[in-house]
């Protein structure tokens, strides 16, 4: 084994030549990362600004880069242009949640997916085309994170423009109302029918939001109120089906530009639908909160 000399007097230099050594590597390591970062950001491009790499056999490359494919990592499920805080609307005269006569909030079995059918003693069914909309609730002042928990209500009117429980010839009824529960990633869904367009407004639907589901058997708890404007295109197939007369001319005299609720613009209530007359439609909106 051969010894080392030099070793062995660095060893015996004191504190002071350690800490220059240590300085010493300190700028070293600093110098190597540096250059490593020098790497990365030249590397950094995009296919369309990348410099070929060309060579001639036998020699050298006469440029090359290092590429380096970076992958952003998202912060959210819910797009950037959907964290947008609905607007609040008026919940309508015929509410049915107790602020004006009737209150739906507190029946047995309000709670539930499918509010064609009416809850208690009544067995009525509401007829019309398929709608089945998808509501994902969110928080704008948390990052759109998703409202696992919230509560929903939801109500509209029949195919023939009536609101269950005011309406005459149905105050009896209660059907095309229901509340729901979001799920973890903060969606309800309802299984209803499109609703008509009756004098003087768009196709819409009422929704109340509540903290949770609890606290859903109050008006007083409700956190938001809003209105979801229904496509034209859609609307005006649904309504050349039967049943949906009276819509047809409805829809003519009201445009969005006139009416009372949407006049002023429908970007966060509008929400995307596909689907077909035949087999009903889906609609969902991120309704931010």
């Amino acid at each position: 084994m051969t010894h080392d000399d030099d070793q062995d007097d660095r060893h015996d230099r004191g504190l002071q030549y350690d800490l220059g050594t240590l300085r010493w590597q300190r700028r070293r390591v600093i110098q190597m990362v540096s250059g490593m970062a020098l790497v990365v950001l030249v590397g950094c491009t995009t296919k369309e600004s990348q410099p070929a790499v060309t060579s001639t056999p036998g020699g050298p490359s006469t440029s090359a880069v290092l590429t380096l494919t970076v992958t952003p990592i998202p912060t959210s499920a819910t797009p950037v242009s959907a964290c947008t805080v609905i607007p609040t609307e008026t919940e309508g005269p015929y509410p049915g949640d107790g602020t004006n006569g009737p209150n739906a909030l507190k029946q047995s079995g309000i709670v539930r997916r499918d509010i064609r059918s009416s809850v208690g003693t009544s067995t009525t069914r509401a007829e019309g085309v398929p709608l089945s909309v998808a509501l994902t609730i969110v928080d704008t002042k948390n990052g759109c994170k998703p409202m696992a928990g919230a509560a929903v209500y939801a109500w509209h009117c029949d195919r023939a423009g009536r609101y269950s429980m005011y309406t005459q010839g149905v105050t009896n009824e209660n059907y095309l109302r229901g509340v729901q529960e979001a799920d973890a990633n903060g969606v309800v869904h309802f299984d209803t029918i499109f609703p008509a367009a009756y004098q003087g407004r768009w196709p819409h639907i009422h929704f109340e939001v509540y903290p949770t589901l609890a606290k859903a058997s109050s008006s007083a708890n409700k956190i938001a109120t809003s209105q979801l404007a229904l496509p034209e295109a859609e609307s005006n197939a649904v309504y050349a089906t039967a049943g949906y007369e009276q819509s047809v001319a409805n829809m003519k005299q009201t445009p969005l530009s006139r009416d009372m609720v949407f006049s002023d613009g429908v970007t966060t209530q509008m929400p995307t639908i596909s689907g077909n007359v035949k087999d009903g439609y889906q609609a969902a909106l991120v309704v931010g909160l």
